[in-house]
């Protein structure tokens, strides 16, 4: 115990943690007991001695600061370098959250808002049209297209309500459609190629009327790109990455000699989709995925974590509003909206959604999970999520497509109950 408060001390120096909110609210109402993070060791540790991961990182945050920090394993069985806080790993859809923070500053800049039309700054998206499924007297299905009843607004995009689906094999012809286009192997497209393709598809719905997870956050990026006058990733960089101190965070890593400091999934385990493997980091690409496309280090989304939990700011430097980031982890799909959800509705039975993050509306059974704790994931496994009523947040940090759900249920259940919730 006394090695462990030793790194936590040397941890809060490494991410730069702050705890004004606590001094100004008090304690939180819950805290972390040692038997129960040493159950929470114990579970990643199995994990690593039957195979499933070659290695892992999890950081704990309360008031602030590191309650909880342990690099498990190796990065990568092939290289057995050992896991560390500087690895590096694909983020996928924990991109999501950082782009619509730089739509947000936009709107508080009132150079965006969330009922603008896309089409506004993308004009194409004004004439695409939406398939539906027509079946004819022999039992063979068409396609008709049908004119949008409203247009697709910013909105649309962040709260995936927007019609622009990933596009699965077996999910109907529009995903078909959208599996063939192979829109998430973009990777010599820049960001207005990649919009102007999406506009060649129909949509899979009228917007505003289902969830229906996919490419929206990337159509984003794009139309951040419009509005700045920048790349997304110079936009992020200006604002956001570089003062936030997120040095590793970018779309892939460019430098060589970061290479051996990137994880890999167990070498059986790279399978993303039916026909997608998990990208390579090393490689160059023009597209910049504002959905999925970031990588990064424990450190870095500690603080863009941190900084959300603080209410937009971060070692005296204002972000966002706090308002603002209120409104962002907010459930926007409420009943009231009338917005139905997918079959894969991955926010779960208890969550709405937000502007990017699912948002926990009611209380699992047979726990004491706070509302209001707002999250979300990524395909490679990572995965977060903060807890105002708290002052808490969690960041874990894994390569395991094929592991990720069953790992992020049962370690979020164990750190809960670490808590007495």
């Amino acid at each position: 115990m006394r090695g462990r408060r030793a790194l936590v001390a040397a941890l809060v120096l490494l991410f730069g943690a702050v705890g004004a909110r606590a001094s100004s609210e008090g304690p939180a109402a819950h805290h972390f007991s040692p038997e129960g993070l040493a159950k929470v060791s114990d579970y990643v540790r199995n994990e690593i001695a039957t195979g499933k991961i070659p290695g892992a990182i999890l950081l704990l945050q309360q008031h602030g600061k590191p309650v909880y920090y342990e690099n498990f394993g190796v990065r990568d069985v092939a290289t057995q370098l050992s896991m560390s806080a500087d690895t590096i790993f694909r983020l996928y859809s924990m991109s999501k959250p950082i782009t619509s923070v730089m739509a947000m500053m936009l709107v508080e800049e009132g150079k965006l808002r969330l009922d603008d039309p896309v089409s506004k700054y993308i004009p194409a998206f004004a004439d695409m049209k939406v398939g539906v499924e027509k079946h004819g007297e022999d039992g063979k299905v068409a396609l008709a297209l049908e004119p949008l009843k409203r247009p697709i607004m910013i909105e649309d995009l962040m709260r995936q309500t927007a019609g622009v689906p990933y596009g699965y094999y077996g999910g109907g012809e529009v995903n078909k459609l959208y599996a063939d286009a192979h829109l998430s192997h973009s990777d010599d497209l820049t960001n207005a190629e990649f919009a102007a393709k999406v506009t060649t598809l129909p949509l899979a719905e009228q917007p505003g009327t289902l969830w229906d997870y996919g490419h929206g956050i990337d159509v984003l990026g794009r139309v951040i790109e419009v509005i700045t006058g920048q790349s997304l990733f110079q936009f992020e960089k200006e604002r956001l990455l570089g003062p936030l101190g997120m040095n590793d965070a970018a779309f892939y890593v460019a430098d060589p000699t970061k290479w051996p400091r990137i994880a890999e999934p167990m070498p059986n385990d790279r399978a993303i989709g039916q026909v997608t493997q998990v990208r390579d980091p090393r490689k160059p690409l023009k597209w910049q995925s504002g959905g999925g496309g970031m990588v990064g280090t424990v450190g870095d989304y500690a603080r863009f974590a941190q900084m959300l939990l603080n209410g937009g700011t971060y070692e005296g430097r204002r972000y966002l509003k706090p308002d603002t980031i209120a409104l962002m982890a907010s459930d926007h799909i409420g009943p009231e909206t009338g917005i139905a959800r997918d079959q894969n509705y991955y926010p779960g039975p208890n969550s709405g959604y937000g502007l990017s993050f699912a948002v926990r509306t009611s209380v699992p059974e047979g726990t004491s999970w706070p509302l209001g704790e707002y999250r979300w994931d990524g395909v490679g496994g990572t995965f977060f999520f903060i807890d105002p009523e708290d002052d808490f947040l969690g960041i874990f940090l894994v390569q395991t497509p094929s592991q990720r759900g069953r790992i992020q249920q049962e370690l979020k259940t164990l750190i809960y109950r670490a808590m007495g919730r």
